[in-house]
């Protein structure tokens, strides 16, 4: 079984792929913010899990494993947020003028987030995708559900983060 060092700390978090959900302790640095670090330069090649459980989502029948430790490669993951009730500091400043939280549904695999994204009051979603290049991007205040889990039920969390090329983002007929 694995050991912390000293100048490490172990977060309890999700992972998203196309066709898998992995929850366990990811293990960082003890300074480091977990639910941005996968935005940053210090992001690993791979998320080190202790304790994982793994759901797998393709196939026939949905199956469940657990392992003592799991490296995942962090190009698969596509969303990745703590797990509730451990959150962060939101990743914004409140008073940034010309900005807007945009409610979209966004679908990872099997899984959709409800939740919001903040981007400029200047112009359409489509653009802000178009001009964004960027590897991650944050949600706020997202409600996760899976249709094929409905005894998953709903979890909220404050923010998350999403590779936006890796998902569709739909927004709500008004």
């Amino acid at each position: 079984m694995y050991s912390l060092a000293s100048d490490e700390k172990a977060s309890l978090v999700m992972a998203y792929t196309q066709d898998t959900l992995v929850r366990g302790d990811v293990v960082t640095k003890e300074n480091v913010r977990v639910s941005t670090w996968l935005r940053t330069d210090g992001a690993p090649e791979y998320l080190h899990l202790i304790k994982p459980q793994v759901i797998i989502l393709s196939g026939s029948q949905v199956k469940s494993l657990s392992y003592s430790e799991l490296y995942l490669p962090s190009t698969q993951a596509i969303g990745f947020h703590l797990v509730p009730p451990a959150q962060d500091p939101l990743d914004y400043d409140t008073s940034e003028m010309n900005r807007i939280m945009q409610p979209v549904a966004i679908l990872v695999g099997t899984f959709v987030f409800k939740g919001n994204l903040r981007v400029s009051s200047q112009v359409d979603l489509g653009t802000s995708f178009t001009t964004a290049r960027i590897a991650w991007m944050s949600i706020y205040d997202v409600e996760v559900t899976n249709p094929y889990l409905p005894q998953m039920g709903v979890m909220r969390v404050p923010m998350l983060l999403v590779r936006p090329n890796q998902v569709s983002f739909a927004l709500q007929a008004q």
